[in-house]
């Protein structure tokens, strides 16, 4: 909608799916595309809700659809992290049938998705089970309203398996491997281990420089907030 009203796009024709009432069904790890940030913000499972919270305005939550956040596609969607820290699917269909797409296969780059002509987004599917311990942050010009400088997610599990994904410092949402696999083999962090996750998380992100924040900045507060984030999941 902000390229149609920048002129930007002229659709054809639009579709309208608020009657589709199948897309707002919420059965266990299966959400639907039409299921509002309002319902999560309420219902949805932890580090997802506190995300759901930051969305826009309340009036945005109440309208807005988690498929609408993934149709656009934004490197700053502040769902897509929770997405890919636990690793969830991308439920779509189109006359053909229907077929399940990882996360890290739906993101191709900045705004663009693997959606192909005639698919419809329908689904987010969850993992059966989720890490024991997760929790959303956010870095904003501002507290509300606000497009995300850095966004990020971080799980951590009973035994000690740790993944953080993040938002606005990339092309897409991301993962850093490296410092997955450095906290995850430490079963009592200290300060030392703590500290390395953080630079390992700050050398593992791909931010650029715009009109929102410096690529430096965008390192720095990548770092600062994983480990904020993985303090909370430990206590």
């Amino acid at each position: 909608m902000v390229e149609v009203n920048f002129g930007r796009r002229r659709p054809e024709t639009v579709v309208g799916l608020r009657r589709v009432a199948e897309l707002k069904e919420w059965e266990g790890n299966r959400i639907g595309a039409a299921v509002t940030w309002r319902r999560v913000e309420r219902e949805g499972p932890g580090a997802y809700a506190q995300a759901a919270r930051t969305v826009g305005s309340p009036q945005i939550r109440n309208a807005g659809t988690i498929g609408g956040n993934l149709g656009t596609a934004s490197p700053a969607g502040d769902g897509h992290p929770f997405l890919a820290a636990v690793d969830a699917s991308i439920e779509v269909a189109s006359a053909t049938g229907r077929r399940l797409v990882p996360w890290n296969e739906f993101f191709v780059g900045p705004k663009r998705s693997s959606l192909q002509q005639g698919e419809l987004i329908t689904a987010v599917v969850l993992p059966e089970r989720l890490p024991e311990r997760h929790g959303f942050g956010k870095v904003g010009v501002r507290n509300a309203m606000v497009i995300s400088t850095v966004c990020a997610v971080v799980t951590r599990d009973h035994d000690g398996r740790t993944t953080v994904a993040l938002g606005s410092v990339g092309p897409t949402v991301l993962r850093v491997p490296a410092a997955e696999e450095m906290i995850s083999a430490e079963s009592n962090p200290s300060e030392a281990d703590l500290a390395e996750f953080a630079r390992l998380v700050s050398e593992g992100v791909r931010p650029i420089t715009d009109h929102r924040s410096t690529e430096q900045y965008r390192r720095h507060a990548a770092g600062v907030l994983a480990r904020r984030l993985l303090e909370r999941c430990l206590r």
